[in-house]
Order: structure tokens, then C-alpha cells, then sequence
């Protein structure tokens, strides 16, 4: 049976990152949300102060694995301390989810490249600055949700990956969503190689940031979510090595990606009951001290109901994605439609209760003074992080 008590190691590391988070993670997010620009965001001291604490820390590197420098943590424990950091500042925290997808599926796909494990991997790991994070690219302009589409041959990725004497040369570009795509120091890029096999047509690249022909464009001007770097990038006939193809096209594309999707899914699920839990225990706080027509709003039903409905909405969230990570700890990458189920529920019920608990604070919720509406907004993005939620609907009701 699952047992919920937490062990040793995951009550030392949830503490240290709930510590992490009310001293340097919270007061720098939100005070960089307040910036009318993201290029100042992502140029900013207090950005990079907080990615080096993390790096330092290593909440960079929870789920590699000890062999290569990480910390080979479970997917239960690894989710526990993302929701943790998602509490006190969801932009981080979905800079740091993103920022090892490198190193994780060299250490996945090719932990025998000795080539791309001191290039990638071991700089990575030992990395306490944050500069050497990653991202991964594969929407595109034309190609969003379609992404997903692995049975119509029609539909592929326009950006290329050509070989050339013994490389290869990939041209196109990646639209503004990718995460992390404006600062990243490496990139995972999905490029068509055989157009006539459709999405399962593209491999599976490494690109470094400092390839020739790569460029960044300028990061996307978001409601919310605005401390996640978003930028679009860019490809002209840039030239790698072959054996920088960590996967090939062809008829198993779909299961890296579904593997892909299944964590990442419950990654954003944890996200989205950390942006749940902020809000749920500033408005806790709030309508315990706020005095209305005689008596702290708490004590009004309606308003009690409000926080009650919030609090379920979280424990039985957290259940879910703990059900998820149990099936992911117990055999890679566990269950796609159980990790889609705690997302779309996670998701659908943050971005609700963050707007009630906006109204718990009547118009001061309105206010920046206040970060529930902050947390309104960054909720929001979560249903469509990841793949929109009803695409993903469409995707575990076809496993059923």
C-alpha cells in the first residue's frame, strides 16, 4: 500500500526549499513580475542571483542521476519539493523543470556517450551559476498541437535536419513558447528528417546555444508566468554533429515523446497546486483578519466555503499526482493517462480557486499589492503549458 508519511530526506529537502523560497525565490518573483519589459527579467540581477542559489543548492539537478553529479531523487520526492518551490514562485519554478531536459535524456538515451556526457552532462551537475540550463523546442508556428498528431503523414515539422558529410544541418524555427529558449546554454530540437513518415519523421537533436546560424528571439510578454522565459529560436542551417541525434525518426517517436508528456504533465500538475496553495493561504490568512459587518469574513459562510473548496481542491490534486509519481517511480515513465488526469484536474482547478480566492480578498485582490491576482494570472498559463488540456483530454480518452 502507498504509505503518505514523508521520509527523512524528503522532509530535509522540502525545507530547505520552502526556506529557499520565503528568502530569495518569493521577493524576487514578484518583483520581477512587476516589469513592464521581460527583456529586463531575464537580464536582471536578482534573476540570476536566484538561479545560481538554485543551482548551488541543487534543486537544478533532483531527479539525474548520482552517477553523472545529480541527486537521483524519486519522481515522488522530486514532485513534492516542485510544488514547494512552485509555492513561493511558479515562474522559477517552471524555469528549473525544463532547464535539466539535456542532461536528462543524454543520461536516458545515451549515458554511453562519453562525448555528450562531459559536454553536456557533468557541466551541468557542476554548474552553480545557472547559465547552463536548457530547453527544448518543438512547437511551432504552424505546428502546435499537431504536435501530437503521429497519424497523419501530412503534417510534420518544418524545421529540417539534413546530413551533410557526416553532420547535420538543421534549418527552420521554433515559435516563441519554448521555455527557456531565450537563456538556455543548450537545446533538445525536434526536426523533420523523413517528411513522408509525418510527426514520426523527426529526430531528436541536441543543439548548443553557441552553434553557428542559432538565434534567440526576444522573450514573449505574458499575463502571467512572467519570470519563465518564452522566446522563439531560430535555425539557419545550423551544423552539428551526427551523434548529437540522441534519437532517431521512425515508428518509436510517439513513445519518447508520450514519455516526454507523462512527466512533464505532472510537473506542471505540481505546478499549478503550488499556485493553488499560495493563494488558498494568503486569502486563509487575509479573511481571518479582515473584519466585516462585525466578524472576521472567515466566519461568513459563503467566504468559509470559498477556502474549504480550495483546500479540497488541493489534497485531492496532490493525491492524484502522487498516484501519478508512484506509477513513474515504479516503472519508467509510468502512466500517460494518469499523468494527463492529474494535470487537466490540477489545472483546471487552479486557475478556479485562484480566482476565488481573488474574490476573498473583494477589490484589494484586484490590487499588485497583493499577489493572489499574480497567482490568477500564472495559473491560467498551466492548462495550456505542456499541451492544452483539451488536447490532452482527446489523448487519454483514446487509452481508455
Amino acid at each position: 500500500m502507498v504509505d503518505f508519511e514523508l521520509t527523512k530526506t524528503q522532509h530535509h529537502i522540502i525545507s530547505a526549499a520552502r526556506e529557499f523560497g520565503k528568502e530569495m525565490i518569493h521577493p524576487a518573483e514578484v518583483a520581477l513580475d512587476k516589469l513592464a519589459d521581460p527583456k529586463e527579467v531575464f537580464t536582471s540581477d536578482q534573476f540570476w542571483e536566484v538561479m545560481a542559489k538554485a543551482f548551488e543548492l541543487g534543486f537544478s539537478k533532483m531527479a539525474l542521476p548520482e552517477e553523472f553529479g545529480g541527486m537521483g531523487l524519486d519522481a515522488q520526492t522530486t514532485g513534492m519539493v516542485w510544488e514547494e518551490l512552485a509555492r513561493w514562485g511558479p515562474g522559477f519554478a517552471t524555469t528549473w523543470m525544463p532547464g535539466a531536459i539535456v542532461p536528462q535524456l543524454i543520461t536516458f538515451l545515451a549515458p554511453d556517450n562519453k562525448k555528450l556526457v562531459e559536454t553536456f552532462v557533468i557541466p551541468y551537475c557542476e554548474d552553480n551559476t545557472g547559465s547552463q540550463i536548457s530547453a527544448w523546442c518543438s512547437s511551432e508556428p504552424e505546428i502546435g498541437s499537431d504536435g501530437k498528431n503521429y497519424d497523419d503523414v501530412n503534417v510534420c515539422h518544418h524545421t529540417t535536419a539534413t546530413r551533410d558529410n557526416g553532420d547535420y544541418i538543421i534549418s527552420g524555427a521554433k515559435s516563441d513558447f519554448p521555455s527557456n529558449g531565450g537563456i538556455a546554454n543548450s537545446y533538445i530540437v525536434f526536426a523533420c528528417i523523413d517528411p513522408s513518415l509525418g510527426i514520426k519523421g523527426s529526430g531528436t537533436f541536441i543543439v548548443p546555444a553557441h552553434a553557428q546560424g542559432l538565434k534567440k528571439g526576444e522573450p514573449l510578454d505574458k499575463i502571467g508566468l512572467r519570470v519563465l522565459d518564452q522566446s522563439a529560436v531560430f535555425f539557419d542551417h545550423v551544423r552539428i554533429p551526427e551523434d548529437y541525434l540522441i534519437f532517431p525518426c521512425g515508428e518509436d517517436y510517439p513513445m519518447l515523446h508520450n514519455a516526454i508528456i507523462t512527466v512533464g504533465n505532472l510537473a506542471v500538475g505540481y505546478v499549478a497546486v503550488g499556485v493553488m496553495r499560495a493563494a488558498y493561504e494568503y486569502a486563509l490568512e487575509h479573511a481571518k483578519n479582515r473584519v466585516q459587518w462585525g466578524k472576521p469574513i472567515f466566519e461568513h459562510q459563503l467566504i468559509a466555503k470559498k477556502l474549504f473548496n480550495c483546500y479540497q481542491a488541493i489534497e485531492t490534486a496532490r493525491a492524484l499526482l502522487w498516484k501519478g509519481s508512484w506509477l513513474s517511480a515504479k516503472a519508467f515513465p509510468g502512466d500517460l493517462k494518469t499523468s494527463i488526469a492529474a494535470k487537466v484536474y490540477a489545472t483546471e482547478q487552479a486557475v478556479f480557486h485562484t480566482a476565488e480566492m481573488v474574490e476573498v480578498f473583494g477589490a484589494y485582490g484586484l490590487s499588485k499589492e497583493y499577489p493572489v491576482e499574480k497567482y490568477s494570472r500564472d495559473a491560467k498559463l498551466l492548462k495550456i503549458m505542456d499541451g492544452t488540456n483539451e488536447t490532452l483530454l482527446i489523448k487519454a480518452a483514446s487509452l481508455l
